[in-house]
C-alpha cells in the first residue's frame, strides 16, 4: 500500500488531469451524439467563458494552495491528526469509509450554500448558467472555490483520512460532477437504477430549474443516498427535462450569466433572490 500511496503522490496532479480530459472529452462527445435537450445559449461563448473560469479557478487553487487537498492530507497524517489516525482501522476500510464521509460534508457544504443567502450570492454564478452541459460541472466563482477547499482542509483535519482516500475523491468528484452536470440522454430504465448508486444527469438537472422548490432539492453530487436520507430529493422536474427552465429568475441577461466579466461581478449585484433554503418548504417529489 505504502508503493501506491507514493505513486499517487508523485503522480496526482498527471492522474487528476488525465481523468479530467478523458471524462470531459468523453461526455462533450456524448452530448453531441445524444443531447437530451436543446441548448438555448451559444455553445461557442458559454464554453470559452465558462472554460477560462476554469483554468483561472485551477491557477488561483495551485497559487494559493501549492499541495491542495492531498498535502493537507500528509500533513494531518505526520501530525497524527483526525480520527482515522486516533483509531486503528483496516487501510481498505480507512479508505471507503474516508470517501463517503467527505461526499456526505460536500452534500452538507451544498445545502449551507443554498440555505446561507451571503454564501448563496457565490454559487448562484453556478445556476446562472443558461444551460446545462459538462462545463457547468466546474463552473463557480473563485471565492466559493476558495471556500470549498477550507472546508475540505477543515473536513481533513477533523477527519484524518489516508492521502489514498482524498486522491480517489478528488478524482471521483471530478469525474462525477462532469457526468451529472452533462446535457446527455440515458435510457430511462437505466437512470432509474444508476441513480440508486450515482446521481445521474436526470436526476441533477432538477436541480438547476428555475423553480425555487425543485432548485432546493437534489443536492447530491456522487453519491445520491443524501438526498433520500435528509428529504430533499426530487425524482423529476414538473415540467419535465425538455421543457423546464434552466438558470434564475431575473437573472438571464447575456453579460450576466454568460461573459467572464458578468461571472466574476455577480455576487455583488442585485438583491438576494428566492433561491435560499429558508424560503421553502421541503417536499419531497417521488
Amino acid at each position: 500500500m505504502a508503493d501506491f500511496e507514493n505513486f499517487l503522490i508523485n503522480n496526482e496532479i498527471q492522474l487528476r488531469l488525465a481523468f479530467f480530459f478523458c471524462i470531459f472529452a468523453v461526455m462533450a462527445i456524448w452530448e453531441l451524439v445524444a443531447p437530451r435537450r436543446q441548448l438555448i445559449a451559444s455553445k461557442v461563448l458559454r464554453w470559452s467563458n465558462n472554460l477560462v473560469l476554469v483554468l483561472l479557478n485551477s491557477i488561483l487553487l495551485r497559487l494559493l494552495f501549492p499541495a491542495a487537498a492531498m498535502g493537507m492530507a500528509i500533513f494531518v497524517g505526520e501530525q497524527g491528526w483526525g480520527m482515522f489516525n486516533y483509531y486503528h482501522v483496516s487501510f481498505p476500510v480507512a479508505v471507503i469509509a474516508s470517501v463517503i464521509i467527505m461526499d456526505a460534508m460536500i452534500y452538507l457544504q451544498h445545502v449551507m450554500v443554498h440555505a446561507i443567502p451571503v454564501l448563496w450570492r457565490l454559487h448562484r454564478v453556478h445556476h446562472a448558467d443558461p444551460d446545462f452541459d459538462v462545463t457547468t460541472g466546474a463552473r463557480f466563482h473563485p471565492l466559493e472555490i476558495i471556500l470549498s477547499m477550507m472546508i475540505k482542509f477543515a473536513v481533513i483535519i477533523l477527519l484524518g483520512p489516508p492521502v489514498t482516500a482524498v486522491v480517489i475523491f478528488e478524482i471521483l468528484l471530478n469525474a462525477t460532477a462532469m457526468f451529472n452536470h452533462s446535457n446527455v440522454r440515458l435510457n430511462t430504465t437505466l437512470d432509474k437504477y444508476l441513480r440508486l448508486l450515482l446521481v445521474t444527469p436526470d436526476m441533477h438537472r432538477v436541480h438547476h430549474s428555475v423553480e425555487a422548490d425543485e432548485t432546493n432539492s437534489n443536492f447530491g453530487f456522487n453519491l445520491p443516498w443524501w438526498d433520500r436520507l435528509f428529504g430533499t430529493y426530487r425524482a423529476q422536474p414538473r415540467a419535465g427535462h425538455k421543457d423546464m427552465t434552466i438558470g434564475i429568475h431575473e437573472i438571464n441577461q447575456p453579460k450576466q450569466v454568460t461573459w467572464l466579466s458578468g461571472i466574476l461581478t455577480l455576487p455583488f449585484i442585485g438583491k438576494i433572490s428566492e433561491y435560499t433554503i429558508n424560503s421553502r418548504d421541503f417536499k419531497s417529489s417521488e
